[in-house]
């Protein structure tokens, strides 16, 4: 069997209650179609960067699936026809990621400029010289 990952979002109207019960249909028709689902997270309600379909937040979720390809595309067609699922995106990979994803991890804020290097304090102007009043 292949391995996917795969994220949808869900209607920002929907409760969090029924993203979950929606994510346990797929579910259901991923396991009736001989696969499983190793990972579901659920990503909580986040801003999108453009409207989709007038919604501009959407409930996000990702599931980590083994399964055959027909399983697959069975879940894609039932997603296509419910109202509530704005998007979705499946993704065949090599290998599923263990533990928790990028986007459940947390990160410390102090720690992230640390990551990039930071800018050292130059001090005085943005062309490296101090700020004095010209003298003419």
């Amino acid at each position: 069997m292949a391995l996917y990952e795969h994220i949808f979002l869900a209607r920002q109207d929907v409760s969090a209650q029924q993203v979950e019960e929606l994510t346990n249909a797929l579910t259901e028709v991923l396991v009736t179609g001989g696969g499983k689902v190793t990972k579901n997270e659920y990503w909580g309600l986040k801003s999108l960067s453009y409207r989709i379909r007038k919604n501009r937040k959407a409930h996000y979720s990702l599931l980590n699936i083994d399964a055959p390809s027909a399983a697959v595309a069975e879940m894609e067609r039932q997603m296509r026809i419910n109202e509530d699922i704005l998007r979705f995106l499946t993704v065949r990979v090599d290998e599923l990621e263990e533990g928790p994803s990028a986007m459940m991890q947390k990160r410390d804020r102090d720690d992230r400029d640390g990551d990039r290097g930071g800018r050292p304090d130059r001090g005085g102007d943005r062309f490296g010289g101090d700020r004095r009043p010209r003298r003419f």
